[in-house]
């Protein structure tokens, strides 16, 4: 072998036995992180690493992290943290949840990943599930990895089924970043880097205002535009947790039943609890087209993600062709065993009733905090434990996310709100955890105001 393959062979070899360590010493623990800055510096992305420099570095050596279990992680130092992130909702049920990965670790002794050409039964038992746990006659379900790739097949069933091309799309939505998500993502800093995209019409409205989507199709209908879907987040994550009115989404389902246009429901965030019902689409009892779902779908432990519709809606999947939308690794058994593993304690523990009842603890509490700190705070928005602190501006919200994390608490900022840090914590958070994280930000708030 040339020199590099083996320099890559001896690399490889001594990183798999640190993986295999339950522990490491404080020496072994800076070694790992100055190898990883110099990693994600030189073979990563610079960028990355240096933007986020200011709330992962903590005194001379950069908090990598390195295990967790519910809402606390512990980096390679063994410093403890509150996560009041939750992977961006992706850990819902907390970090390395035991049952998930006691099924995970199972189906490693069976088949850690399907042929792809015969029957593998857990892909089939993860659909059976969705089917019985989606609103309304969602029956069929396809899955893959990310929520890019659920959003990218729902965009590609629409089209197929409708026969058009044309989406509506909200402004400041965040939909994913591979090219077809992308071009429906609302804020032109992430789509004009790539130039083109999306062949189709797509057209931004504001979120929130169903008479500019009815305004929308109108014009689209009077000018001959087709527009297959109308594609929407239940509540805007990224664009700062915007909790939409009440008649929003009745609307919505009313105005594109009457235009034929199918309505997507993106709960790539929303899905399984975050808001306090178990789909964010439930809290106006409206039912989809189309659900695209992703995230805490793989219980913190494994990748996988999902796009579901009607039988009606998915014979364009099975005929002529059921072959024409496949992946090779999407819906694999490890993959299905965590989703599996994710729904029962979903479902057995009632997360979206705790993601209420919690929100209704913590929102409050936030909001008192802001009345106190008007000239920190514009308002608090949320509903169950996705919650937006909004400030008057970026660098105040970056000073409390940093003052935050100094302080042993995770948060971060909203990829299409600069003035907001999101507040996104694991459902299983104990509220003993929130009052701590609470107490900590009243500090941090403290220290802020006398700065300024």
């Amino acid at each position: 072998m040339s020199q590099s393959l083996n320099e890559a062979l001896l690399y490889s070899q001594r990183w798999l036995e640190v993986i295999h360590k339950s522990e490491v010493s404080e020496a072994e623990g800076r070694q790992i992180i100055a190898e990883s800055k110099h990693n994600f510096a030189e073979y990563f992305n610079r960028g990355w690493l240096e933007y986020r420099k200011s709330v992962t570095e903590a005194g001379d050596w950069a908090v990598t992290e390195w295990k967790g279990d519910g809402a606390v992680f512990r980096d390679v130092l063994g410093r403890e943290y509150l996560d009041c992130l939750g992977g961006y909702g992706m850990m819902n049920l907390g970090w390395g949840h035991p049952e998930v990965v006691a099924a995970v670790r199972a189906q490693l002794q069976h088949t850690p990943m399907p042929s792809q050409e015969l029957i593998d039964p857990l892909r089939g038992v993860l659909a059976r599930l969705m089917a019985q746990i989606t609103p309304g006659d969602l029956k069929y379900s396809f899955f893959a990895a990310s929520g890019t790739e659920s959003i990218e097949g729902a965009i590609k069933l629409a089209k197929m089924y409708s026969r058009k091309n044309g989406f509506i799309v909200a402004l400041k939505a965040f939909h994913g970043k591979t090219m077809g998500s992308l071009s429906m993502m609302g804020k032109s800093d992430f789509r004009q880097p790539v130039g083109t995209l999306y062949g189709g019409p797509v057209y931004h409205v504001p979120f929130g205002d169903a008479q500019a989507v009815e305004h929308q199709l109108d014009i689209c209908q009077k000018v001959g535009v087709d527009i297959a879907a109308v594609l929407m987040e239940p509540i805007q994550g990224e664009a700062g947790v915007i909790v939409p009115p009440d008649d929003y989404w009745p609307r919505l389902r009313e105005i594109t039943r009457h235009y034929g246009v199918l309505l997507i429901a993106d709960e790539v965030q929303t899905g399984l609890g975050r808001t306090g019902k178990l789909w964010g689409v439930e809290h106006w009892e409206v039912t989809p087209d189309i659900l695209a779902v992703a995230k805490s779908l793989g219980g913190g432990v494994m990748p996988v993600s999902a796009f579901c519709s009607t039988e009606e809606i998915w014979q364009v999947m099975m005929e002529p062709n059921p072959f024409i939308h496949t992946t090779t690794t999407g819906g694999g058994a490890l993959a299905c065993s965590a989703a599996i593993a994710s729904i029962h304690v979903t479902l057995r523990d009632r997360l979206w009733e705790q993601a209420a009842n919690k929100g209704d603890y913590f929102i409050p509490k936030l909001k008192s905090l802001a009345g106190r700190y008007p000239q920190i705070y514009r308002e608090i928005t949320g509903r169950g434990l996705l919650i937006g602190q909004h400030f008057h501006d970026p660098e105040t919200g970056y000073k409390v996310a940093a003052g935050l994390f100094k302080r042993g608490v995770l948060v971060a900022g909203t990829l299409t709100n600069a003035q907001t840090i999101r507040i996104e914590p694991p459902l299983v958070i104990t509220y003993e955890q929130i009052d701590e994280v609470l107490n900590r930000l009243e500090d941090t708030l403290a220290e802020v105001s006398r700065l300024e």
